[in-house]
């Protein structure tokens, strides 16, 4: 499922491009993928300019005049944001196109989504502020320090890994990269939260703000279907430590990797590395 990192990704390619664009023609292919009804949502866009790009934990968030309010995507398990009829667009047309957006002069932006667990929503201004309100804080904005994380985790016995996928907790982290922290933090992901101690919390801490930054950096992890706004694959899966390495030595110390299955998800952890 795209993470943070494939989020920002995703909207970072589609900021040069999309911004300007006025939502001449909305077509909804599959209604399954809206959070309201099909004829309010090509309602509530129809003649709107999109004023700006950005993301909020794993989604991605299209700004639009009007009240700035937002069209707001939740790309679940497979979805994409492909632009079309932009120079530099992905080849290829999209393969199970859920929602259509015509900008005119064969521009458009389409909403595809293979398995359709994706979301997509128009929310005006008050209700977008009440939404990122229940999401917890960015874990790569300057306010959030290594001190709230330990007091945070302190008041909880969930497991650790299942902890940081709560996204009223920690925004946009999911499975790949809280495996991946708690691998630099030196912890067991299925450890009770208020287990980790101060000295474990500034390691954890560290260790989600390197493994975001690393799949920013190196465009997204591609473990199967997330592409972003070129249509390319990223290639954070080159780095991964722990996720999807069950059996094979790790890269530290040389033990293999295991795999355990809690809260009906896989989890990864060296057993010598993370005691």
């Amino acid at each position: 499922m795209p993470e943070l990192p494939e989020a920002e990704t995703l909207a970072r390619g589609l900021r040069p491009v999309l911004p300007g664009s006025v939502i001449r023609r909305t077509r909804v292919l599959h209604d399954d993928v809206l959070r309201m009804p099909a004829r309010r949502f090509r309602r509530d866009l129809a003649g709107r300019t999109i004023t700006g790009v950005g993301r909020r934990a794993k989604n991605v968030v299209l700004e639009l005049d009007r009240g700035e309010g937002v069209l707001l995507v939740n790309l679940g398990m497979t979805g994409r944001l492909v632009p079309m009829g932009f120079e530099g667009g992905p080849p290829g047309r999209p393969t199970h196109p859920a929602i259509r957006f015509g900008f005119g002069e064969g521009r458009g932006l389409v909403f595809d989504d293979t398995r359709r667990f994706g979301c997509v929503e128009v929310l005006d201004a008050r209700d977008w502020e009440e939404r990122s309100r229940s999401i917890g804080p960015e874990p790569l904005s300057d306010g959030w320090r290594w001190s709230r994380l330990h007091a945070d985790l302190q008041a909880s016995r969930t497991p650790l890994r299942n902890w940081l996928l709560d996204q009223r907790r920690v925004a946009g982290v999911g499975n790949i990269y809280a495996n991946e922290a708690c691998f630099r933090a030196g912890v067991r992901p299925d450890r009770p939260a208020r287990a980790v101690e101060e000295a474990e919390a500034r390691a954890l801490h560290r260790g989600i703000r390197e493994v975001l930054r690393s799949g920013i950096r190196y465009g997204g992890t591609t473990l199967r279907d997330y592409r972003n706004a070129r249509g390319e694959p990223g290639r954070n899966q080159r780095r991964l430590r722990v996720y999807g390495r069950e059996g094979e030595p790790c890269l530290r110390c040389g033990t293999p990797i295991q795999r355990i299955v809690f809260g009906n998800r896989s989890a990864f952890f060296c057993p010598e590395c993370q005691r």
